[in-house]
């Protein structure tokens, strides 16, 4: 079963969460709207390449990356979006597309958008397309340790 890295390790760090089954979706708002979740409050994760490694943004399913942003903030010209090829092996335990937040658990750097940080839980794929994970986000942050960063900027819709 897909999800058996991430329950074990949310179960043996003693971390209370909720599974919401959702009907077939693969975007965020798809999935949002599927689970009857404002599109602000899922957590989508986007793979980059930075300076030729690979890297995950996470951020609320109703913005985008900006990459211009992304390259301010990081300091470097060299960042791009990842072709899927690049890092499908890394998610072997997921499904294509629905790998959780969590790029501590596959060895990637994570940075998270400021503006995540609003709400008091967070809800994300559990690496399948038809069931999230939600938690409260200080125990997302304490497991993670991600890079609070500004690079993202609201859709509309």
């Amino acid at each position: 079963m897909p999800l058996n890295k991430l329950k074990e390790y949310l179960d043996s760090n003693q971390i209370r969460y909720v599974t919401i089954k959702h009907s077939l979706a693969f975007t965020a708002q798809e999935i949002a709207a599927s689970a009857h979740i404002k599109g602000k409050d899922i957590a989508k994760t986007v793979i980059l390449k930075v300076e030729g490694k690979l890297t995950m943004f996470v951020l609320p399913g109703s913005y985008k990356v900006d990459i211009e942003k992304v390259k301010e903030v990081l300091n470097t010209s060299n960042v791009r979006l990842a072709d899927e090829m690049e890092f499908k092996d890394k998610f072997a335990d997921c499904e294509i597309g629905a790998f959780p937040p969590f790029g501590n658990l596959y060895d990637i750097d994570v940075y998270c958008e400021n503006a995540l940080l609003q709400d008091e839980n967070i809800a994300f794929n559990s690496c399948s397309h038809t069931q999230l994970f939600q938690m409260k986000l200080q125990d997302y942050i304490n497991l993670v340790h991600p890079m609070i960063l500004n690079f993202a900027y609201p859709t509309k819709l």
